[in-house]
């Protein structure tokens, strides 16, 4: 008997717990949180569709001026006129590179918000051809990404890093 009491308190804990987290972190969104949300999103979209499109201006639009990108067996690039510099030179030797589909898997709750700042982290699946010739290749990257408040309430990446 004394055991399904303990048990009935455990699980009406993890009830009252569970209930009382859901209910408060909902609170605590404020109105500028909830605007930060969105831009972030809009962020997102943006950068799914320059991914898709590998317009050379759109690439570049979303990368804050001291933007690093960190790509697994290469040396960081730093700056946003070198991340533009570096995708002049990938597309110079692969000119017709292909991004067939591009989904970053990054949900409300991996993004942690705080004084312009935003952390995220998750996964993302793209499948791309190098060339018209070549078959089309898949990747599943986890990585974090580290995006900046901009002056005029757009956040831009400031470091992305892919495992």
């Amino acid at each position: 008997m004394r055991r399904i009491v303990v048990v009935l308190v455990f699980l009406a804990g993890l009830a009252i717990g569970y209930f009382a987290r859901n209910s408060v972190g909902s609170l605590r969104k404020n109105g500028a949180q909830v605007a930060d949300l969105a831009a972030v999103e809009k962020l997102h979209q943006d950068d799914i569709k320059v991914t898709l499109s590998q317009d050379p201006k759109g690439l570049a639009d979303v990368w804050d001026e001291n933007g690093v990108r960190i790509n697994p067996g290469a040396p960081p690039v730093v700056g946003k006129q070198a991340i533009v510099d570096d995708n002049a030179k990938f597309h110079s030797e692969y000119p017709d590179f292909k991004v067939l589909q591009y989904a970053p898997n990054i949900k409300e709750a991996d993004i942690a918000i705080v004084d312009g700042w935003a952390l995220e982290v998750g996964d993302t699946e793209a499948t791309f051809k190098m060339s018209a010739k070549d078959n089309p290749s898949s990747i599943h990257d986890k990585g974090m990404r580290l995006l900046k408040r901009q002056s005029d309430g757009s956040w831009k990446f400031a470091l992305v890093g892919l495992k």
